[in-house]
């Protein structure tokens, strides 16, 4: 196996909830609701959609008091650590944080004066809360529009750096920081000049990165390119997609660079004139029916045998296509044929049979270690 070359920048600790974000924390995938806040159960199934895919954080918007309301019982109904976005009335932060919230994402340039923000950074301590300095291209403050003519990397780090010489001023360290935009060298230009100004853990993202392809695509491109240099410890994917995808999306992008596990690594063959199954339509079928699985495994399904046994020997479990039976690989080793027409049932079989004999080792080693 190759050694993973990523070396993560060093960064301070914070707590979103029952989560760790900077330090030696996994890197935590966030989603944002889109539903109406005060619709509750609505939201509340749209982050219990999210929490199935696997989603560590939550964001949802609190533009009203009615919708700090709302928050304080979406919070008694969901286990997972939820941020309160906030914008202008430094009141709605003050009452979400009196609720239970996790972290408060806030500008500190747009809540107000400094004596607001000080009450604000009063309740987070006093309430033990995070937060989430965001700054974004589309949002700067006007002299900084004037001093540069255009968003640029500069611009958003002197946006950053005037809010957290805010918080640091009120001796208030527990935050994170986002510096977006939905230009790919902008965003990586202004998080790479951020991560060398301060220690906090940085919260990564190309907001408005578009629908499901484009959006999913640059923001790969980017967060990809900022996550091999070290450089993020928390991350949305912004699509103009359900929020479930966003956080599939997320997941897929730290597997691909060896930094998270989060159910199945799927290797599978474009497929050509050799493949002796049709390798799209198994794949697609294998996709929605394990979607559910959360256990880490590679799974490497290959259309004939050119490339097939080398993948499979590489894979927990591994299949080479033949006609009219396919040969199947164990944890590298050849193990049994199953029928080609049958690939999908079999290999959903065997997955969720390596799943309960995963678990069941798992539970047996923490009895032992606890007696």
């Amino acid at each position: 196996m190759i050694e993973n070359p990523i070396k993560r920048r060093p960064t301070r600790k914070i707590r979103v909830g029952s989560v760790y974000v900077g330090g030696d924390a996994p890197i935590s995938i966030q989603s944002m609701t889109n539903t109406e806040t005060c619709d509750i159960d609505a939201t509340v199934a749209q982050i219990q959609r999210c929490a199935d895919a696997g989603v560590d954080i939550m964001r949802v918007s609190v533009p009203t008091m009615q919708a700090a309301e709302a928050m304080g019982e979406i919070r008694k109904r969901v286990t997972v650590p939820l941020v309160a976005d906030i914008h202008f009335d430094y009141k709605i932060a003050l009452k979400v944080a009196d609720l239970g919230i996790d972290c408060l994402r806030i500008n500190p340039g747009n809540i107000g004066s400094e004596a607001k923000i000080r009450e604000v950074v009063a309740a987070a301590k006093h309430h033990d809360i995070s937060m989430r300095i965001g700054v974004n291209a589309g949002s700067l403050e006007k002299d900084l529009q004037l001093k540069y003519g255009e968003p640029t990397g500069q611009a958003l780090l002197d946006s950053a750096l005037r809010h957290i010489d805010i918080l640091d001023r009120l001796n208030y360290h527990e935050y994170k920081v986002s510096v977006k935009a939905s230009n790919v060298f902008l965003t990586m230009d202004a998080y790479r000049l951020l991560s060398a100004q301060i220690d906090n853990p940085l919260h990564l993202g190309v907001t408005e990165a578009g629908i499901y392809r484009t959006g999913t695509v640059k923001s790969a491109v980017a967060l990809g390119g900022l996550l091999m240099e070290g450089i993020g410890d928390t991350m949305r994917i912004s699509l103009a997609a359900e929020p479930e995808d966003e956080v599939k999306v997320g997941f897929d992008i730290l597997k691909s660079l060896g930094l998270r596990s989060n159910g199945i690594n799927f290797i599978a063959c474009p497929s050509c004139s050799r493949q002796e199954f049709n390798v799209i339509k198994v794949m697609q079928q294998l996709e929605e029916r394990l979607e559910d699985v959360r256990t880490p495994m590679d799974v490497s399904v290959i259309g004939c045998k050119v490339n097939g046994p080398g993948e499979a020997k590489e894979a927990d479990i591994g299949v080479v296509g033949a006609s009219p039976r396919s040969l199947v690989y164990h944890n590298g080793e050849k193990s049994h044929l199953i029928d080609t027409d049958q690939l999908v049932e079999e290999i959903e079989t065997m997955v969720r049979q390596r799943v309960k004999t995963l678990e069941e080792a798992k539970s047996k080693e923490i009895i032992r270690s606890s007696s």
